[in-house]
């Protein structure tokens, strides 16, 4: 696999290798001891999957305290926006975004380090999203911050009309508002 590092200290894009022929294609999408190796030692609890539908926005979540996560994703079906955002109040990225475009063509993965709030756009009719965590959902822990931050800036490729939220990603905070956000001295793994 190939680790292509982002803007961002932290998020880093993976391309698989991918060995085709004409029966199809074959590639590894993750093997423990190569990403430990060229990204950090995670230790991956859960493996997670959503289907949504074009204009679906999900995000920007996080978990925080003993419950923060890692995650790995990818899209096995249809294209999607993903974003990391840095909520590491004193880092000095804090407030901007890693977003790569996650596709079931180009097989890229996005690794979303702890200290960071994640989401997605589907871009496509239909997508199929899956992604490893690092440790085990917990409700109590969840936090997050507005898709639609002006702060952020983020550019969803979505028309504004055309966005599909979830009720309760609808009421969260901006990023200036948010409490118990994480801190870049914070010790995270």
């Amino acid at each position: 696999m190939e680790v292509i590092k982002t803007d961002i200290e932290g998020p880093v894009i993976i391309r698989p290798r991918i060995f085709g022929d004409s029966r199809g294609y074959f590639f590894e999408s993750y093997s423990k001891r190569e990403f430990d190796r060229l990204v950090r030692p995670v230790d991956f609890v859960q493996d997670n999957e959503s289907s949504s539908t074009y204009g679906v926005v999900r995000g920007l979540h996080f978990q925080k305290g003993e419950h923060s996560q890692s995650k790995l994703v990818r899209v096995v079906r249809g294209r999607v926006l993903d974003v990391a955002v840095d909520i590491r109040k004193g880092s000095p990225t804090f407030g901007r975004y890693v977003a790569v475009e996650l596709t079931e063509d180009n097989h890229l993965m996005l690794f979303v380090p702890r200290g960071f709030a994640h989401g997605f756009s589907v871009l496509s009719e239909n997508a199929v999203f899956q992604y490893k965590c690092d440790n085990y959902y917990c409700p109590e822990s969840e936090g997050a911050i507005a898709w639609d931050d002006p702060a952020l800036g983020i550019d969803w490729r979505i028309p504004a009309a055309d966005v599909i939220l979830s009720d309760k990603d609808r009421r969260h905070p901006l990023l200036a508002d948010a409490p118990e956000l994480f801190s870049v001295d914070e010790k995270l793994y």
